[in-house]
């Protein structure tokens, strides 16, 4: 196309790029973006030839994660690029074809999360610079496409169904975050399937170990297993991560991992090794060292928390020294182990949860309790928005994770005065606050590790599997074919 001819094009239109292997992806056409962006998921970025290159997974199609794309481009440059909510993102950037309607011509493109916005792809002012004109009231003025149309395209592009076979580990099939990770894996092209912890039993043989689920069914041809085990069956559910571990079975969350993290006392013993900061805690066995345990952490208010509470349960605000008093020794009395914390007056009710998967920080929002309501009770009416945490909170975060040894983890984090202290670390967080509050496929993201973590992936349609996954010895007839 001569710079000097300019084409009318509408708010939105359908492009194609032919190197990346996408034929088809609507664009929001927008004159006040300066940036071009393509939705990518997985990006992966590795050497060809002594040059950077990166590989990523479009979904192309709007409200549908089952068509995957995998592309491979060289990348031109990585830079900050402010996203719609302000923010400023690393982002790769990559040269490739453009075509639009009969027209085509080079663009830089970044690549980015758009699983929130309206169009998988947002053409920025700079690729249409001395080419395109926009009309704001039409769309498509370059050539629209049927649904149908749009189906022929990528009826070719369907997923092989021979991912790999992942075995959810839970207590609730019905819960948001286990349905969420199962169609992430499935719209991904695995095998992922809901097991009970409770009906899963295992047999312990040096020759030929096996786990069976109720009714006999034999588990040993998974690939991976993740474990999302409530804090009431945390031994057991443990005992049987270990199992699949001891069988050359990849947990996205090793039990060892998962039960560092379940013990409040034993979690901030490691977090104090690692010299990160946490609310001044103070733990004791008798009642009679109950007032210098309440001056050690700065006298009330305080908070007390059973070592075994979650959710908010077992998690009191003691206002006063007298009522701080009555609460430990009640407890006490009970014969429960509880933390005695600093209280931090400044938090206002507020706290952070920072969702870390392999070593990153995917996505953050700030929870605020419902009025009345102590912020560990902000399952209960309270509120939570997407955020930006700073640098400080980000690190503190990846290294908390990092001392617990876990591959995924919600960190909840208060901001106090003198810097971010670290609360807790969740080896099984909830996924629906964070998703609704940020809008990010973090299910997907899951996927994604247990990919990486099993050395699989797939490329030009094939795909590479499992590898350094030991084959034990099959008793009976396994549930994967």
């Amino acid at each position: 196309m001569s710079n000097s001819v300019r084409v009318i094009a509408g708010c939105e239109e359908w492009c194609d790029f032919p190197d990346l292997g996408v034929p088809a992806v609507k664009a929001r056409v927008d004159s006040g973006a300066r940036t071009s962006a393509l939705h990518a998921l997985n990006i992966q970025p590795f050497t060809r030839n002594e040059s950077r290159w990166v590989s990523f997974e479009v979904h192309p199609l709007q409200n549908d994660r089952s068509t995957v794309l995998r592309c491979e481009a060289m990348v031109h440059d990585r830079r900050s690029v402010k996203n719609s909510g302000g923010f400023a993102e690393k982002r790769y950037v990559i040269k490739t074809i453009i075509a639009i309607g009969q027209e085509q011509w080079e663009i830089e493109l970044t690549l980015t999360n758009r699983d929130s916005m309206g169009y998988r792809m947002l053409l920025g002012r700079e690729a249409m610079s001395g080419r395109l004109l926009v009309d704001p009231s039409a769309g498509f003025c370059l050539g629209n496409r049927t649904a149908a149309e749009i189906s022929s395209i990528y009826s070719k592009h369907d997923n092989q169904k021979d991912g790999l076979k992942i075995g959810l580990l839970a207590s609730n099939p019905k819960l948001y975050s286990n349905q969420r990770i199962i169609q992430a894996g499935r719209e991904r092209g695995h095998d992922i399937r809901f097991f009970d912890i409770r009906q899963c039993y295992m047999k312990l043989d040096a020759e030929a170990p096996e786990v069976h689920t109720r009714g006999g069914i034999m588990l040993n041809d998974l690939d991976a297993v993740v474990p999302r085990i409530k804090p009431s069956i945390t031994f057991y559910g443990c005992a049987l991560t270990r199992h699949f571990e001891s069988m050359g079975i990849a947990a996205l969350n090793t039990s060892q991992a998962v039960s560092r993290s379940r013990d409040k006392l034993y979690s901030l013993q490691l977090l104090q090794k690692e010299a990160l900061d946490i609310p001044i805690t103070g733990f004791a066995s008798s009642p009679m060292d109950t007032n210098d345990l309440i001056e050690m952490v700065g006298g009330a208010p305080l908070i007390v928390k059973l070592l075994e509470g979650t959710q908010g349960r077992g998690v009191v605000l003691a206002e006063t020294r007298k009522a701080a008093e009555s609460v430990i020794n009640a407890f006490k009395s009970l014969n429960a182990n509880l933390l005695v914390q600093q209280f931090i007056a400044e938090a206002e009710g507020k706290d952070l949860r920072l969702f870390v998967v392999d070593g990153k920080v995917v996505a953050a929002m700030q929870r605020e309790a419902a009025p009345g309501e102590f912020r560990a009770n902000m399952h209960r009416g309270g509120t939570a928005t997407s955020i930006k945490p700073t640098p400080d909170e980000r690190k503190l975060a990846v290294r908390a994770v990092r001392a617990m040894g876990l591959h995924v983890a919600g960190v909840d984090i208060i901001r106090s005065k003198n810097g971010p202290l670290l609360l807790e670390i969740n080896s099984s967080p909830g996924l629906q606050g964070i998703e609704d509050a940020t809008g990010k496929d973090i299910a997907g993201t899951m996927i994604s590790a247990i990919e990486r973590m099993c050395e699989w992936r797939r490329e030009l349609g094939v795909e590479v599997g499992v590898k350094n996954k030991t084959t034990p010895v099959l008793g009976t007839t396994p549930l994967f074919n």
